[in-house]
């Protein structure tokens, strides 16, 4: 039971240091989201401060999930795991720190299509990791494209 615990610990930790680390990375970022021209439904800027946390703990159990799973895929699935969290984590500072709007754009959606094929591998594993992802493409990178 230790052991579970500490597997869920460190699955949560992992992409919140990801995300501290891109949001410091590209810490001017919400200044300049205040001056983007957005549509209507776009979020306001502290709306990403709440919404991003928990989309990282939820990647993190859905993780582990997958981690302590015996399913001999687990390995494929947690790879485009760390493929995703690591798309991710360049959005924000081309984005934002280098203000490379075009290709930030084709970035999103390679990280889309990553989001969803984890969530096929994750789902096909254990179906409560896969469920716990789907916020991620739903609410996140739809609400981040200005």
């Amino acid at each position: 039971m230790r052991s579970s615990k500490k597997v869920f610990i460190i699955s949560i930790l992992i992409p919140l240091a990801v995300g501290a680390l891109s949001a410091l990375l590209g810490m001017n970022g919400m200044a300049q989201y205040t001056e983007l021209a957005k549509p209507p439904l776009s979020p306001p800027g502290f709306v990403f401060g709440i919404v991003w946390p928990i989309l990282y703990v939820l990647m993190g159990i859905s993780s582990a999930l997958i981690y302590q799973s015996k399913d001999a895929r687990k390995e494929d699935a947690l790879k485009i795991y760390a493929a995703q969290l690591a798309v991710n984590f360049f959005w924000t500072i081309f984005f934002f720190g280098l203000d490379w709007r075009l290709f930030s754009f084709f970035w999103i959606l390679l990280l889309i299509v990553l989001v969803l094929l984890m969530i096929r591998q994750f789902s096909s594993i254990n179906p409560l990791a896969g469920y716990l992802q789907i916020p991620l493409p739903a609410l996140a990178d739809i609400c981040r494209l200005p």
